[in-house]
C-alpha cells in the first residue's frame, strides 16, 4: 500500500474515532434522574414489624428489611410529598416553588458549619437533608447562587440521607420520621461532633452521633443502650434517598447516576459496578453483598456515597420505584445485626462523603479512612493509566503558573520533547518522501494500468531509499491517546469547571463561547450553541484550529491521486466542525500541538531542501508526460532523453575530443 494511502488510513481512523466521541458519547441532555438541588424523598414510616410488610414512607426511604423478617418486601425507593415539578439540574438552585427556606424552617434543626459546607440536621426524623458546598457556584457568574447538594424533605426533587435500626422481631418500637431527637449542641463543626438521642419507653435509648471533617467526610456512629430485661437483635442502615428528574449532562462516556465498589474478601481488591438510571428502572431492585467498599449516586462533579467500616460484611443495594408519576430511588447499605443483651450496648459506624469530586480530597479518603478504591469515584475512563498522570501533572503546573490553560500548553511541549524522538524520525521519512514524490509519480505513470507492478515497483524504491512510507503517521497516531485522555480530564475534573484561560475563554471545561453568526459578538444577539444551528455555531478556537492544521497539511507530501488530494483539502473543514462543540481547553491544546508540530516539521523539511516543495501548490493531478516514454529505433529502452543545449556538444564528448 503507497504511503498515502497509510496516511489516509491514520486520518480517517482518526475522524471515526472523533465523530464516534462526537455523535456516540456525547447526547442530547434528557431527563432521566433527580438533581442534586431536587433530589429526595420523604422518610419511612415506623419500625419494621415480623409479619406485616413494610409501611409505604410518607416522608422518607423504604428502610431495608432485616433478614428474618417475613415482611413482604418492597422496592427501595424514597417517597415525596406534594409530587414533582420542572426538572432541576444539577448545581443549580432549587426549582421554582420549591420554596426550599421555608420548609427548613418547619422543624428544629443543628446547623453544619465548615469551611467549605453549610446546612443543617432536621431534629425531626434526624434526617440530613441539607447541604450546600460553599466553593462552587452554581453558574460562571460570580453572582448565581451557590450549589445546594442535598434538599430538604418535601422539597421539589429532594435529596436527603438517613440512618436507623430495623429488626426481625415483633413489637419493638424504632425511630420513624416522626421521631423528634435531642441534640446536646445546636451547631455541627469540625471537631465538635453533636449526638442525638431519643429514648422508645420500652428500655432502648438510641443515640446517633454526627462528626465532620473540614473537607467532606461526615462519620456516623449509631449506638443503642438496652436498659430493659430482654435481648434484642437490631440492624443498622443507611440510605441515600433521591426523587423527581434532573436533566443530565449527557455524556454517554461519563457515568452519572448509581454506583459502587464491592468485594468479596476483605483482602481482595474490589470492582467498580456502574449502574444506569435506565437499567435500575426496569429492574426496581438490584442487590449486593461486600466486605467493605461503599456505594453512592453521582453527578457530574458531585457524589453522595455511603461507606461501613471496611472489614464489616455488609448488604447493599440499588432501589427505584415509581409514585405519584415520579421517579424514586435510593441506594442503602444493611449491617450485621448485633444482639444487645439486658444492660447491654452496640454501635455501628458509617461514613458519608457528600461534597465535590476534588482528586486531592478523594485520594485522601482512600488513604484514610482507607475507603476500598475510592479513588474510582472520579471517572477517569479506560485509559486511567495515562489520563490520571496527565492531570496529576496539570495540577502540580496549575501550582507553579495560576492558569489550567496555560498548565495546557506547558503540558503539549512537555509531551513534545517527550515523543521528540520518535516525531522526529516520522519527519525526516515525509521529508524523503517529499522528495520522491517525482519518482513516485512516475512510476504510477509507468504502470498506471497494471497496480500489482506499479506497488511493487513502489516498494522497491521504498526500500532502496530507506523509507518507511508508515512513518509520517506516527505524530498523528502518538497525537490521539493524549487527545482522549485530555477530553476526558477536562470532561470529569472539577477542578477544571470555570477554570479560566485568557481573553474570552473563561471556562476550559466548555466550548467556546464566542460565534462566527454573530461575528463573535460585533452583532447585537446571542447564537445559539445547541441543535443543528449550533453546529455551524463555530468559535475562534477552533478557526484557529483549522488554519493551523490546514498549514500544517501544506507541509505533508501531496497525494497525486486527485481524490485522495480533494479529502485531504476538506479534512481542515471537517476537523472544524468537528471540533467547535468540544471543550476550550481540547480546541487550545489541539491548536497549539499543531503549531509546534508545523514548526518542527519546517525546521526538518529545510534541512532536507525538500520545503519549496512541500508548501509549493499541488492539485494532485497526474504528471507531466516525459519526452520520450516509449521505444523507439534509436532509444529501444524508452529511455527519457536528456536536452542538449545548442551549440554545445555532450560532456562526455567534450573530454575525448580534448576540449
Amino acid at each position: 500500500m503507497s504511503d498515502q494511502k497509510n496516511l489516509l488510513m491514520a486520518i480517517v481512523i482518526s475522524i471515526v474515532i472523533v465523530l464516534g466521541f462526537q455523535f456516540l458519547f456525547v447526547d442530547k441532555p434528557k431527563p432521566q434522574a433527580p438533581s442534586p438541588q431536587s433530589a429526595g424523598g420523604p422518610k419511612t414510616s415506623g419500625s419494621t414489624v415480623s409479619g406485616r410488610a413494610p409501611q409505604a414512607p410518607s416522608a422518607g426511604a423504604v428502610k431495608p428489611l432485616a433478614p428474618g423478617s417475613t415482611a413482604k418486601p418492597q422496592a427501595s425507593i424514597p417517597q415525596v410529598q406534594g409530587g414533582g415539578r420542572a426538572p432541576v439540574v444539577p448545581g443549580t438552585v432549587a426549582a421554582p416553588g420549591t420554596n426550599r427556606e421555608a420548609l427548613l424552617k418547619k422543624s428544629q434543626r443543628v446547623r453544619i458549619v465548615t469551611p467549605r459546607l453549610r446546612g443543617s440536621i432536621a431534629l425531626l426524623g434526624a434526617k440530613l437533608d441539607d447541604l450546600t458546598m460553599l466553593g462552587y457556584r452554581s453558574e460562571l457568574d460570580m453572582n448565581s447562587a451557590k450549589v445546594d447538594l442535598l434538599q430538604p424533605v418535601g422539597a421539589d426533587n429532594a435529596y436527603f440521607v438517613e440512618y436507623g435500626w430495623v429488626a426481625s422481631q415483633k413489637r419493638i418500637s424504632l425511630p420513624s420520621d416522626k421521631t423528634l431527637w435531642a441534640a446536646d449542641r445546636s451547631e455541627l463543626r469540625p471537631g465538635q461532633p453533636v449526638t442525638l438521642r431519643w429514648d422508645n419507653g420500652q428500655g432502648l435509648r438510641f443515640e446517633r452521633t454526627y462528626a465532620i471533617d473540614k473537607n467532606y467526610l461526615i462519620t456516623v456512629t449509631q449506638k443503642i443502650v438496652n436498659s430493659g430485661n430482654r435481648t434484642v437483635e437490631l440492624f443498622p442502615y443507611a440510605v441515600i434517598a433521591r426523587s423527581g428528574e434532573v436533566t443530565t449532562s449527557g455524556w454517554y462516556v461519563l457515568h452519572e447516576g448509581p454506583y459502587g465498589v464491592f468485594r468479596k474478601k476483605a483482602s481482595n481488591g474490589g470492582s467498580l459496578e456502574e449502574i444506569s438510571w435506565d437499567d435500575l428502572r426496569d429492574k426496581k431492585r438490584i442487590n449486593k453483598t461486600s466486605v467493605g467498599g461503599w456505594i453512592g449516586i453521582t453527578d457530574r462533579y458531585w457524589l453522595v456515597a455511603l461507606a461501613p467500616v471496611q472489614n464489616i460484611k455488609v448488604k447493599a443495594g440499588f432501589g427505584h420505584r415509581k409514585l405519584a408519576q415520579l421517579d424514586k430511588w435510593q441506594v442503602d447499605i444493611l449491617q450485621p445485626g448485633q444482639r444487645i443483651a439486658p444492660r447491654g450496648t452496640a454501635s455501628a459506624i458509617t461514613y458519608l462523603f457528600a461534597g465535590a469530586k476534588e482528586i486531592k480530597v478523594i485520594d485522601a479518603y482512600a488513604d484514610k479512612p482507607g475507603l476500598t478504591q475510592f479513588d474510582l469515584a472520579i471517572d477517569f475512563g479506560w485509559f486511567y493509566f495515562l489520563t490520571k498522570p496527565i492531570f496529576l501533572v496539570l495540577i502540580w503546573l496549575h501550582s507553579m503558573v495560576g492558569n489550567f490553560g496555560v498548565s495546557i500548553l506547558l503540558l503539549t511541549i512537555a509531551i513534545k520533547i517527550l515523543f521528540f524522538p520518535l516525531a522526529n524520525k516520522s519527519y525526516r521519512a515525509m521529508a524523503k518522501m517529499k522528495a520522491l514524490t517525482p519518482k513516485m509519480k512516475q512510476i504510477k505513470e509507468r504502470f498506471k494500468d497494471q497496480k500489482e507492478l506499479q506497488n511493487k515497483e513502489m516498494m522497491e524504491l521504498y526500500k532502496r531509499e530507506k523509507v518507511n512510507p508508515m512513518a509520517g503517521c506516527w505524530p498523528m497516531l502518538i497525537q490521539i491517546p493524549v487527545f482522549f485522555a485530555l477530553y476526558k480530564v477536562l470532561l470529569v475534573n472539577i477542578e477544571m469547571r470555570h477554570a479560566p484561560f485568557f481573553g474570552w475563554v473563561q471556562d476550559l471545561s466548555a466550548r467556546d463561547p464566542t460565534s462566527v453568526l454573530n461575528l463573535f459578538g460585533l452583532l447585537p444577539f446571542d447564537a445559539p450553541m445547541t441543535g443543528m444551528v449550533g453546529m455551524i455555531s463555530i468559535g475562534i478556537w477552533p478557526l484557529l484550529m483549522g488554519i493551523s492544521m490546514f498549514l500544517q497539511q501544506r507541509l505533508n507530501p501531496a497525494p497525486p491521486d486527485p481524490m485522495q488530494a480533494r479529502i485531504f483539502m476538506m479534512l481542515p473543514i471537517v476537523f472544524t466542525f468537528i471540533l467547535a462543540p468540544f471543550a476550550a481547553g481540547l480546541v487550545i491544546y489541539w491548536t497549539w500541538n499543531n503549531l509546534l508540530s508545523m514548526t518542527q516539521q519546517w525546521i526538518i523539511m529545510k534541512r532536507h531542501g525538500t520545503l519549496s516543495q512541500a508548501t509549493a501548490p499541488t492539485g494532485g493531478g497526474p504528471p507531466k508526460k516525459a519526452h520520450a516514454t516509449g521505444p523507439s529505433k534509436h532509444n529501444p529502452g524508452g529511455e527519457q532523453r536528456k536536452k542538449v543545449r545548442p551549440g554545445r556538444a555532450p560532456r562526455s564528448r567534450r573530454r575525448r575530443s580534448g576540449s
